[in-house]
Order: structure tokens, then sequence, then C-alpha cells
């Protein structure tokens, strides 16, 4: 199949969408009814992969423009919103500290300082991830920023090849919880999850009230199942010398590098207070962004560093916010949760949080995608949930979390899936499997005993 794979879901994507567009479906507007089909098609698209997602993503936004599906200021919000250019800032600043070096010197001096057996390596990953991930805020720049460190302990450590691959698993399956802690964590996903909680407001300060405390305990959890899982072949020795030598060779900081830090700090500073001045941290990254490139107090940034910035992501995450948003005007959601969700909704937070998890993971477990499954699953529980009357956080982050966390193959995250291959993580579906299958389970554990108890204790349920 993996050969016809592409071409395979090409006709099944039209099929389908063909089909829904022309069966009738009772209570569901003329609006809804195109949605649904575009929307269908455009996920099966994404799941086998017939295009690059932004390709897909660009035929679905033109498909609800073109047959007027809603109002061309709705399906392209996303673009009137400070959410774009917290990401298109993130991304801008994420190249600043990886080509400036500051990440990189961070990286050695901590590692240098507290990395002395195979169990402190794991634990620096999880260290070296939460601290960059407020500097850097996208999780693949850190990740592959951190595996060129770990590239030169292993060398150092004259590691087996089998322990070389657990190292590099460890890197990019920490980069998932730890990403979660901060809404700056992962500037591409997680201001989109913010977004689906309007009409509450999601900023820096609740975001990391809200999902926090969860995602450490989450991060701790899975940092002691890789090295529980995943034990060295033989003990491991440290070459510290070596570690130093190259920590050395960076020489002392750069302007380049010290002006890069004065923004960074800026901007942390400002995405921890924005409850109190007020402005949207999507707003302060990409004024941070500009800076770095002024002269004299920047000149961090390059025209060339535009080219960091990817199009076809920007296109692919403003079609995910479409088909929530579309499909909650025209109705789509609220068909799909009557039609497919049980009449009954659950009062029992917990059996109402394992309801939640278990249907993001299973179809999750089908598409792949993370925003794409997103689009699907958390407008419908949304609506699933509405007669509670409880706060649009909760149905929000469950499903969520279910989502992002999960994984079993290497397609169901992109963190994963851009860390497997000899020349990056070194990685195999076989390890993916062996930790993701034990870690589906988990992610009840944290829905159940981490997350509604904790929104309990602060009040949000």
């Amino acid at each position: 199949m993996g050969k016809y794979k592409r071409i395979i879901g090409f006709c099944l994507g039209i099929l389908l969408g063909l089909l829904i567009w022309f069966v009738p479906l009772a209570g569901l507007s003329p609006q809804g009814h195109a949605c649904l089909a575009l929307s269908l098609g455009t996920v099966i698209f994404w799941a086998f992969g017939v295009a690059q997602p932004g390709y897909v993503s660009g035929l679905y936004l033109l498909g609800l423009a073109v047959f007027d599906v809603a109002p061309k200021t709705l399906i392209f919000s996303t673009w009137t919103t400070s959410m774009m250019y917290l990401i298109i800032g993130a991304y801008l600043i994420a190249t600043a500290v990886r080509e400036s070096g500051l990440g990189e010197r961070i990286a050695y001096w901590y590692i240098s300082k507290y990395v002395t057996n195979y169990n402190s390596i794991i634990i620096s990953i999880f260290a070296l991830t939460f601290i960059l991930s407020l500097l850097i805020p996208h999780p693949w720049p850190r990740a592959f920023l951190i595996m060129s460190v770990m590239a030169v302990v292993i060398k150092s450590a004259d590691m087996p090849r089998d322990d070389a691959v657990k190292i590099g698993f460890t890197v990019f399956t920490a980069s998932i919880p730890v990403s979660m802690i901060f809404l700056t964590g992962d500037a591409s996903i997680n201001p989109l999850a913010a977004q689906y909680c309007l009409p509450t407001e999601v900023g820096w300060i609740e975001w990391f009230k809200v999902m926090g405390i969860p995602m450490i305990l989450t991060s701790i959890i899975t940092m002691f199942m890789l090295m529980t899982m995943f034990k060295p072949t033989k003990e491991v020795s440290i070459n510290q010398q070596a570690i130093l030598e190259k920590r050395e060779s960076l020489d002392a900081m750069t302007g380049k590098e010290i002006r890069t830090a004065f923004w960074v700090i800026l901007a942390i500073i400002l995405w921890m207070t924005d409850s109190i001045h007020g402005i949207d941290i999507g707003w302060v990254t990409l004024f941070i962004a500009v800076m770095m490139a002024m002269p004299k107090i920047g000149d961090i940034l390059t025209p060339a560093s535009w080219s960091a910035v990817p199009v076809q992501t920007l296109l692919f995450l403003t079609a995910a916010v479409a088909i929530g948003r579309v499909g909650g005007q025209t109705g789509m959601n609220t068909w799909l949760a009557q039609t497919l969700l049980p009449s009954a909704v659950p009062e029992n937070m917990f059996i109402l949080g394992a309801f939640i998890t278990v249907i993001s993971i299973a179809i999750h477990m089908c598409f792949g995608s993370v925003v794409a499954v997103m689009g699907i699953v958390i407008p419908a529980m949304l609506a699933f949930t509405e007669t509670l009357g409880i706060s649009p956080i909760i149905p929000v982050m469950i499903a969520y979390t279910a989502i992002n966390a999960h994984f079993i193959l290497p397609f169901h995250n992109l963190a994963i899936l851009v860390g497997e291959g000899e020349d990056n993580g070194m990685y195999s579906e076989k390890e993916t499997i062996r930790f993701g299958l034990p870690y589906t389970l988990v992610l009840f554990v944290i829905t159940c005993a981490i997350q509604l108890p904790w929104w309990k204790f602060i009040g949000l349920w």
C-alpha cells in the first residue's frame, strides 16, 4: 500500500467528499453539508499525505471560499488575530536564538555542570527542553539543537549504538509534554488550542495556571518511563574534558548573543506579565522579532531569516482553524455532536474526561494529524459538553492533551516524525511503538489523576 498511498488517499478523499456532498443529511444546513464534505475530504488528504499539508490546506480554503460556505472574513479569520503573528514571531525568535549561538552555549554550560551518567543525560534532556522552551518557542529547533549537543555527549562517552538511539528518542519524546507547559512552548499549536477556548481568554499566565503543573508532572512521568523502559546496555561514563573543550571552543559571548539574550529575556518578562500590561502575547512576540532586526539594538535577524517562517504551516493552521470556526457557524459541529456522540452527557468529571480521551485517541489513531484531529474533535466536544455549563477550557484541554501527547507510530506526532531516521534522532518505528503503546494508557492517568483534580483544586470545574 505504501507505494500507492497518496493515490489511494487522493481517490478516497474525493469519493468520500462527493458521497457526503450528494447524500441527504437531515438536520444539517446546506452550508454545513458542504463544510462537512470538504472537511472530511481534506482530513483524508492530510492523513494519507496526498500532498504537502500546505497544498491540501490551500485547496480546502479555496473550496470554502468558492462555494460560499462562509464569509471570507471567517474562513481566513486566523490572519486577523494575534495567533498568526505569534507563530511568525516565534519562528523568527527561534531562528535568532539558534543562529546567534546562545542556545548552544546554554546547552553546553548545563551539560558540563550536571551530566555524569546515563540517568543524568535523560534528566538533562528534559531540563534543557524546559529551559529552552522559554527561549525558543518551537519544539523542532529546540530538539535538533539539543540533539546536536547530545551527539557530542554520545561520542565523548563512546556509547554503543543501541544506547545512542535511546538518547535520540528521548530528545524528541521529551519535547511533547514539555512543550505544553507554557503557551509559548509550542507557538504553532498551543495558541490554536487556546483559540478554541473563546470566549474565555487564555493568556500566558492563564495557560500556565491550567496546564503548567499537569504538564510538569506529565513530563516527570514521561522521563521515568524512558529511564525504566530504555536502560543502557552498559555503564555510561562521560568524558567531561571533551565537553569542557567543546564549551571553551565557543569563546566569550558575542555581541549578537548578548543582544539576543536581552530581547529574549524581555520577551519572557512581557509574556509572563500579559495580564498586567494587557498587550496580547502575539503582538509582544512579533514586536520582539522585529526589534531583533533593527540596527544597533538588534542586527540579529536578516532578510534571509524570513525563510525560517514556513508559509505552508501558516496555511495549514488557517485551514485547521477554519474547520472549527466554519463548522461552528454552519451548524456542522453541533450536528456531528448530536449525530455521533451519546445524547446523555456524563456529569461525572472522571467519566467525562475518560470519554473525551477515548474519542480523541481513537480519531487521532486513524488520521494522525494533530491539527486536523483538533479541528474535528474539539469543536464537537465543545458542542457536546455545552449543556453542562462548564468552562470550555476543560473539554478543549482534555482533548488537546490526548491528541497532542498520543503517538504509537511516528506519523501520529510531528515531533516524533521529524526525529526519526539515522541522520536525526537515529531511532525507528520500533522504539516509537515500544514506548507509544504503554504511553497511550498513561494518557488516561494524566487526564483523570492529574488534570481533572488539579482543575478542581483551582476552581475551574
